[in-house]
C-alpha cells in the first residue's frame, strides 16, 4: 500500500498504481480481487507474445486471452491504414482489464488504474477527475491540466512520445489522448504521436528499433532517438500534421480529445 490509500502492483514490466474510493469494505474487496487477478496477467500475455508482436490485419487468427483481445480490438481501426501491432495498446488494455476487476462488485465512487502513465478511469454520476499532462518522463513537468467529468464519455487517458517508454516514429515530446477506454487512447496516442513529424529534417536522429531493443515489434523501422532545437515554424508544421490525424480520429468517434506537445508548444484537438 502507498500513501493516500493507493495500491501498488508490479510484475515484470507491468507497474500499476491504483486508487479506489468508496465504502472501506467495498474498496478492500476490490483491491483483494485485483491482487488475485494481477498474478495471472503477465503469464497470459507471454503465451501469445509472438502474435501480439505481429502486425494486426483482418482475417488473421484470433487472439484468445481477454487482455490480448482488448489490445487487438483497440488497434484494428488503424490496421488498414498502415503497420500497427497489438503491442501499441498493451499498457492501456492492462489498465482497462484491471479496472474492470476492481469495479466488478459495484459501489465505487471513483477509481483509476495508472499503468506507467496510461490510465483507466471509473467515475460515478457527478464525480470528476483532475489529471496533469506531463511532457517528458525523463524530466517531468506539467504542460497542461484537464478535468474529466462522469458524463464526458472518457474512460481512458494515454500518452505517447519519442522520449517515452515505447518507441515513436515522430518527434512529439508528448501526445495525450482522451478516449472511451485506455486501450483506445493508447493505440491512438501511438498513431497521433507518429504523425507529429518533420520527415528528413537534419535535427532529428533516428535508428532502427531492433538495434536498440532486439525484441521490438517495430523491427527495422526507424524510431526517433533525439530531436535538436527546431524553429517555431517547424514546430507548428509538425504539430499541424499530428492535429490533422487527431481531428480525423475525433470525427470518426475513435477518441474524444487530444493534446499535442512539442518543444514547449501545445496544440489541442477536441473539446475542452
Amino acid at each position: 500500500m502507498l500513501p493516500g490509500g493507493r495500491l501498488h502492483l508490479q510484475h515484470g514490466p507491468i507497474d500499476l498504481v491504483v486508487l479506489a474510493e468508496g465504502e472501506p469494505a467495498v474498496v478492500q474487496r476490490g483491491y483483494a480481487a485485483l491482487t488475485t487477478w494481477f498474478a495471472t496477467v503477465l503469464d497470459g500475455l507471454c503465451e501469445e507474445l509472438p502474435a501480439l508482436r505481429s502486425p494486426s490485419r483482418a482475417g488473421r487468427p484470433m487472439l484468445t486471452g481477454p487482455v490480448a483481445k482488448r489490445m487487438e480490438d483497440a488497434v484494428m481501426p488503424f490496421a488498414a491504414a498502415g503497420f500497427i501491432t497489438p503491442m501499441a495498446a498493451v499498457a492501456g488494455a492492462v489498465a482497462d482489464a484491471a479496472l474492470g476487476v476492481l469495479c466488478q462488485g459495484g459501489g465505487l465512487r471513483r477509481a483509476f488504474v495508472n499503468n506507467g502513465g496510461d490510465i483507466a478511469l471509473h467515475l460515478a454520476t457527478g464525480e470528476r477527475f483532475r489529471a496533469g499532462l506531463v511532457d517528458r518522463p525523463d524530466r517531468p513537468g506539467l504542460f497542461a491540466r484537464t478535468i474529466i467529468g462522469a458524463g464526458d464519455g472518457i474512460g481512458g487517458i494515454a500518452t505517447s512520445g519519442w522520449p517515452g517508454r515505447s518507441f515513436s516514429l515522430g518527434i512529439a515530446d508528448a501526445v495525450t489522448i482522451c478516449a472511451a477506454t485506455a486501450a483506445q487512447a493508447d493505440a491512438a496516442a501511438t498513431i497521433v504521436a507518429n504523425a507529429v513529424d518533420l520527415p528528413g529534417h537534419p535535427a532529428i536522429h533516428r535508428v532502427a528499433a531492433d538495434s536498440v531493443r532486439a525484441d521490438s515489434d517495430l523491427r527495422g523501422r526507424l524510431v526517433t532517438r533525439a530531436v535538436g532545437p527546431l524553429a517555431r515554424q517547424e514546430i507548428a508544421q509538425a504539430l499541424a500534421a499530428g492535429a490533422r490525424v487527431a481531428d480525423d480520429l475525433i470525427a470518426a468517434g475513435l477518441i474524444v480529445a487530444a493534446a499535442l506537445h512539442c518543444q514547449g508548444v501545445t496544440r489541442v484537438a477536441g473539446a475542452g
